[in-house]
């Protein structure tokens, strides 16, 4: 038997991926065509109505999650919003009101509790008795070397409400969102399949979240549509230098920004809240905006040694050097590209505070 079994392994070993390529070659092009017929279709006869439809959004009193909020309000919809930050919470759920929606609602919620989300599906259900979309937005981004974090358990937010939030809410929901045939709209990162160094915990959160909706989405079937979002760099309060450090806090370090971001241009957080909703309704399964981002992916399946070699030539000085001397940092300072492809908000390093 063992014998047999290793035979098996040594013919698919040598012929399956010469056949399974050459299949993918003839194949692509008629794949790539029938996909682009559904789009079409799609955005025709099956955009959502959500008028009057129940948005929940996590970490909702900022950034992408704060305009994701404003799209939905100008479309009609009753929202539910989560984040930790009372006021600001509520400076967005006035302006939602104001541009449009007939109801909203601001809960005070940690996503890394899972008490709180379990009271945040709660509280939608008891306002609204139902639920349509669940928007999980919510996160936290360590920045720093692996090798300089003393104390490892300082990096656990980033599991705990960039991936375990989002999981703790959507448990809660999923009875609710098949009722109504629902969505879940998963904001995670193309961080989540791009190796950029000093952000290590944040990549892996990000990984986990897209790996785990999409084999979400394999056990739920039609019962509930799952949109895994994958941005680029966007307009928030990450690109604005708000990072976790080595001691567990949350600061504003806009150096380390530069030095992590350089050149790269960053999308204005409206078009991406326009691009996300839009392509929830149309009941997209995967969203990378901006579209152009998805380069990095190609190069990352077909090359990915030149991809580790650059990422460490680029962002990771000589020995001994600060990493202000990171050839990303100094790209940028000499070019004096910053004012033209990063968004005027994120040139002060004040953020809301509460």
């Amino acid at each position: 038997m063992e014998f047999i079994l290793n035979l098996i392994h040594k013919l698919l070993n040598t012929y399956l991926p010469h056949i399974a390529t050459t299949a993918l070659i003839h194949f692509i092009p008629l794949y790539l065509f029938l996909k682009f017929l559904y789009f079409i279709f799609r955005s025709i006869f099956f955009i959502e109505n959500v008028a009057g439809k129940v948005v929940v959004i996590t970490g909702a009193s900022s950034g992408i999650g704060e305009h994701l909020a404003y799209e939905y309000a100008k479309k009609g919809a009753r929202l539910v919003l989560a984040a930790r930050r009372r006021k600001s919470l509520e400076q967005v759920a006035d302006m939602a009101y104001w541009l449009g929606s007939p109801q909203v609602i601001s809960v005070h919620a940690d996503v890394s509790k899972v008490e709180d989300c379990q009271r945040l599906i709660e509280e939608t259900i008891s306002n609204f008795g139902r639920l349509d979309h669940l928007v999980s937005n919510a996160a936290v981004t360590p920045l720093y070397m692996f090798e300089d974090l003393v104390e490892v358990t300082n990096a656990a937010p980033a599991m705990d409400i960039n991936f375990w939030g989002a999981v703790y809410t959507t448990h809660f929901a999923i009875p609710y969102l098949k009722e109504t045939k629902g969505k879940i709209v998963a904001i995670t990162s193309s961080a989540g399949y791009l190796p950029a160094a000093r952000i290590s915990f944040y990549n892996a959160s990000k990984a986990a979240l897209i790996s785990f909706f999409e084999t979400l989405r394999v056990e739920l079937g039609t019962q509930i549509g799952i949109t895994i979002v994958t941005p680029g760099l966007t307009e928030s309060e990450m690109t604005k230098g708000k990072f976790l450090t080595t001691e567990g806090k949350l600061e504003v370090d806009q150096v380390m920004r530069d030095v992590e971001m350089s050149v790269t241009p960053i999308l204005p957080v409206e078009k991406c809240a326009r691009s996300i909703v839009k392509s929830a309704c149309r009941g997209d399964k995967y969203l990378t905006e901006p579209l152009w981002f998805k380069t990095f992916f190609i190069y990352l399946l077909f090359f990915p040694e030149v991809v580790d070699w650059f990422q460490r030539w680029f962002l990771i000085p000589g020995p001994g050097k600060p990493a202000t001397e990171s050839p990303s940092k100094i790209l940028l300072d000499v070019t004096g590209l910053q004012k033209y492809v990063y968004p005027e908000s994120l040139l002060s390093p004040h953020i809301k505070v509460d």
